[in-house]
């Protein structure tokens, strides 16, 4: 039954569960406060200390890897529908998922060396990444184009020799900006004039490699993100073997579409943890709190809107375990439409809960004082991040066309 975990998920729920009470919410002050003096002393790019106190607890607890389904280097690794609940409580803290290495971008980027590197793309870099001891970037959208649409990428990666040679510049390249980032994997075009969904191309790019330059951090709502942030890359012809290609030349897009699947059910699953604990914040403070002399869960639109956010949370619960459960068992590309409808539901979703439930806080919800205003940012980025709902929503009505028009040509 999709909407009940596995026998084994109940398992590691629970001792995620525990592993949150006694480790994760008791140190969400210490975790601002070091980022606070970590940026007031001009280290903010350096990796977070009480994360890397807590990974090796985690792991020791089994609580590691747990994203990667089907790989030999990380058996522990759950199906997309076992990993969803897993992930949901991840979305209660943030910055949580590092802990147990389940954060983007690197749970996508392992896939991806995973999926279509080759052993020895899998040697150098997808095993020092399951270790936790580096992190990754991926390098896809551009400034200069809109990159909703991903054949409008204009980075060139041209073959010389035994090199690519790569120029571009790419921005929102989350992750670049940790000083343990040390592999980008980058989206260019290989063959400009090919047919329109073979012209691009994905190559490993070491971060130390000569012409790249992470020119600047660019801030989501004034949040930086630190230290993973989100950077602007400068590529100046830089070169790296032709065996830092992924898959083949040409196979770009192919990637990209493989990759992101699994990356939707982590974003909306965190989205649904998101919106549960801003559902949880809302109903402490309607009821702890008093106005024109009664508290104010039992005034207006509040008993409305609670009602309303359980039922759109339980909704999108359902259908993003739908959209996991056929990916497992059909494939990405058999649940395709599923995939495009949680992106645009699941993000929705959380923002207009978060939104009451700063409502209810009054000014305090978009102050610094609670976790409401930078989860509310978080979630309105992501209804942008892997592609705008625009995108989403025209798929999802062309395979409604489509199905339509196939049915009717079976009536002729």
């Amino acid at each position: 039954m999709i909407g009940e975990p596995s026998a084994r998920t109940r398992e590691l729920l629970d001792r995620l569960n525990a592993f949150f009470d006694r480790y994760i919410y008791p140190n969400e002050r210490r975790y601002h406060e070091e980022r606070a003096a970590q940026e007031k002393a001009g280290r903010a790019w350096e990796p977070s200390a009480l994360i890397e106190e807590l990974k090796p607890l985690a792991r020791a607890q089994g609580l590691w890897n747990l994203f990667l389904p089907h790989s030999p280097r990380a058996p522990q690794g759950l199906s997309n529908l076992d990993y969803a609940p897993l992930c949901e409580v991840m979305g209660r803290v943030g910055w949580s998922g590092e802990v147990f290495n389940c954060s983007a971008p690197d749970t996508g980027n392992m896939e991806t060396i995973e999926r279509y590197g080759t052993e020895a793309h899998k040697d150098r870099w997808l095993e020092p990444l399951l270790r936790g001891e580096i992190r990754s970037a991926f390098l896809m959208t551009e400034p200069a184009v809109a990159s909703s649409d991903a054949t409008n990428i204009q980075c060139s990666i041209r073959r010389e020799g035994d090199e690519y040679v790569i120029n571009g510049r790419k921005w929102f390249s989350s992750g670049a900006g940790v000083s343990t980032c040390e592999i980008f994997i980058v989206m260019g075009k290989t063959d400009p004039d090919g047919p329109r969904h073979q012209q691009q191309s994905m190559v490993l790019v070491p971060r130390n490699t000569p012409g790249v330059t992470v020119v600047r951090h660019i801030s989501v709502f004034g949040y930086d993100h630190a230290p993973h942030g989100h950077m602007e890359v400068d590529l100046d012809n830089v070169r790296v073997p032709v065996s830092n290609i992924l898959l083949g030349e040409g196979r770009g897009f192919e990637i990209a579409q493989g990759r992101l699947g699994p990356g939707r059910i982590h974003h909306c699953m965190r989205s649904i943890g998101a919106a549960e604990r801003a559902l949880e914040m809302m109903c402490d403070r309607l009821q702890s709190r008093v106005a024109f002399g009664k508290p104010i869960a039992a005034q207006g639109v509040w008993l409305e809107r609670i009602a309303e956010a359980r039922c759109m949370i339980d909704q999108a619960r359902l259908l993003t375990l739908l959209a996991a459960d056929k990916m497992d068992v059909a494939g990405n590309k058999v649940a395709k439409t599923e995939i495009a409808m949680i992106k645009v539901v699941a993000p929705n979703m959380a923002c207009k809960i978060i939104d009451w439930a700063i409502q209810a806080h009054g000014g305090a919800g978009i102050s610094q004082d609670f976790w409401l205003a930078e989860a509310y940012a978080n979630q309105r980025t992501l209804r942008l991040a892997d592609g705008p709902d625009e995108v989403h929503r025209n798929a999802i009505a062309k395979l409604e066309l489509g199905k339509r028009a196939a049915a009717r040509a079976g009536h002729v």
